[in-house]
């Protein structure tokens, strides 16, 4: 008995979905030091995280991470 099936591939798009707004954060990556702003809705609050952390400690590298919600549609 042969089976057979037919595949049809759909164009999708994916895209930010502003009402789901974006989370900034700054994480410390000097060796040994695992401090970190945690999420925040304001970009200036983590940047000033960084600032006011490396005003304290002299730590000067950071990751940002910036998170966002994104939706995926079928392409028309």
């Amino acid at each position: 008995m042969t089976t057979r099936a037919v595949y049809r591939f759909v164009s999708h798009t994916i895209r930010h979905v502003p009402e789901g707004g974006v989370t900034y954060e700054a994480f410390c990556v000097t060796d040994g030091c695992q401090a970190e702003s945690g999420p925040n809705d304001e970009q200036e609050a983590a940047q000033d995280w960084a600032l006011r952390h490396t005003g304290s400690t002299g730590h000067d590298l950071f990751r940002r991470v910036f998170t966002d919600h994104a939706k995926v549609s079928r392409a028309e």
